[in-house]
């Protein structure tokens, strides 16, 4: 079984809340569009040829040695080096934006499970917290000092998978609350 490692950014702007895997597929930047043509190749793989495949469309993992620098790294690694450095924690615009937070380990066992299932052909799932929390919950939960910048245009404004089909076929479901999960971040730094 191949299990590829997808991206909820290529639902772009989605219009429904929680996001199904039948969402329109609307990447906004280059990120985006990779990461979905290459769940493409695997899909196409495994129509064409038989070949045992499951992509997991991912909702901003975070945890232990994620990238805390650059555009791609979570708010979660931005914010924990910023008060490593004693640098107040720069927050986008209003900070009422919402993002489902995965934890790492979450991630993993959902990759373990679908490498196990039996379905054939390909299988597009989900793989997220099911809720959503706003960079200022974020910033209150690590605390310290605060700066807003202003809103960058083209920006999601919030994400939140629907983890339904993710339940039913991988009988996976995610464990470790944010909160929890930002605490161990912060007792290892």
């Amino acid at each position: 079984r191949f299990v590829y490692a997808a991206s909820s950014s290529c639902y772009g702007l989605p219009d429904t809340f929680p996001t199904p895997e039948t969402a329109p597929i609307r990447p906004m930047y280059p990120y985006a569009l990779t990461k979905y043509l290459g769940e493409q190749y695997v899909m196409h793989w495994a129509n064409v040829y038989g070949m045992k495949a499951v992509s997991l469309r991912l909702f901003n993992v975070y945890g232990p040695r994620m990238d805390v620098e650059g555009d791609y790294a979570t708010v979660i690694g931005k914010f924990l080096r910023l008060k490593s450095e004693g640098k107040p924690l720069t927050i986008i615009g209003d900070g009422k934006q919402t993002r489902d937070f995965t934890n790492v380990r979450d991630v993993a066992e959902a990759n373990v499970l679908a490498s196990q299932i039996e379905k054939g052909g390909g299988e597009v799932i989900n793989i997220g917290a099911g809720s959503n929390h706003s960079v200022q919950e974020i910033a209150d939960i690590i605390g310290g000092e605060h700066a807003h910048v202003p809103e960058r245009p083209g920006e999601v404004r919030d994400t939140l998978a629907d983890i339904g089909k993710a339940k039913r076929i991988l009988g996976w479901e995610p464990k470790v609350s944010l909160k929890d999960g930002i605490s161990q971040l912060i007792n290892n730094v």
